[in-house]
């Protein structure tokens, strides 16, 4: 489940780059701190701190946009910069001996950028108002992501999506990636979401049409292995979550940052 900005406050600021973490008993300029105290860091503080990194700005329509020099689209032209030069050896070496590689890719601040939405709601998650943000099909791109998409099949690595978006959202899911320049391999036998309602036998042992209790981990690890046994080879997993990562199934894995919520 997402967990509010309050929930997740340490560990996401230990995700901003360059941001200083306040530990107990350290005065900082503004703000002294008695060492007795534990409190934790400021949340006022931390909102900042994220918005520095995304070098958050509004733009002519009202929406919260990320810049593309601020610290955030840097680290992630590094981490994008790693993983072509990891796919161009993998799909070399996968050619070499026979295999057929793939990629998976998260969605939803992996390849769509959510701030405005966490902007809005003040870093809370509320099943409504999420869907109404989905539905629109309007969120921008993740630097840099969608090139990495298109650099990947370019190199003959076969692309997988892997959400947790729901099966109802396919829809506007396709609408956005399609806006972004995402446009490769759509269809629903690439693309993976949430079907809570009808889950697949691969789920089985924590899904049934009368209870979904799969974890995030189970759920997109389980989804990895179907796709393995359909006779790829997982080259590398991305995305903005550890849970999106975990489970394995994936000869290497790339964390893009994102320090507005989290996802056990």
């Amino acid at each position: 489940m997402r967990k509010s900005l309050r929930a997740a406050a340490i560990g996401a600021a230990c995700v901003v780059a360059g941001a200083a973490l306040y530990g107990t008993g350290v005065a900082t300029a503004g703000q002294s701190t008695a060492n007795s105290t534990h409190e934790p860091y400021n949340i006022g503080l931390l909102v900042k701190d994220i918005d520095t990194y995304y070098g958050t700005t509004l733009d002519s329509n009202g929406v919260y946009q990320a810049s593309a020099d601020s610290q955030y689209a840097k680290d992630l032209a590094h981490l994008e910069s790693d993983a072509k030069r990891y796919i161009d050896k993998a799909a070399r070496k996968a050619e070499h001996h026979g295999e057929n590689p793939a990629v998976v890719f998260d969605i939803d601040d992996t390849l769509l950028l959510s701030l405005d939405y966490e902007k809005k709601t003040n870093y809370t998650y509320n099943s409504a108002s999420w869907a109404a943000y989905v539905a629109q099909a309007d969120r921008p791109a993740v630097f840099g992501t969608p090139e990495l998409v298109k650099y990947a099949e370019s190199k003959g690595v076969e692309v997988f999506y892997n959400s947790g978006l729901k099966e109802s959202q396919r829809a506007s899911a396709v609408e956005n990636l399609k806006k972004v320049g995402a446009d490769i391999n759509l269809d629903a036998d690439h693309m993976f979401l949430k079907d809570a309602a009808n889950p697949p036998a691969y789920l089985s042992d924590c899904a049934t049409a009368a209870a979904w209790n799969c974890t995030t981990v189970q759920y997109k690890s389980g989804t990895r292995e179907h796709i393995e046994d359909l006779g790829y080879e997982i080259v590398a997993n991305f995305g903005d979550q550890y849970s999106d990562l975990e489970g394995g199934y994936a000869d290497k894995t790339f964390k893009l940052p994102n320090p507005t919520y989290f996802v056990s």
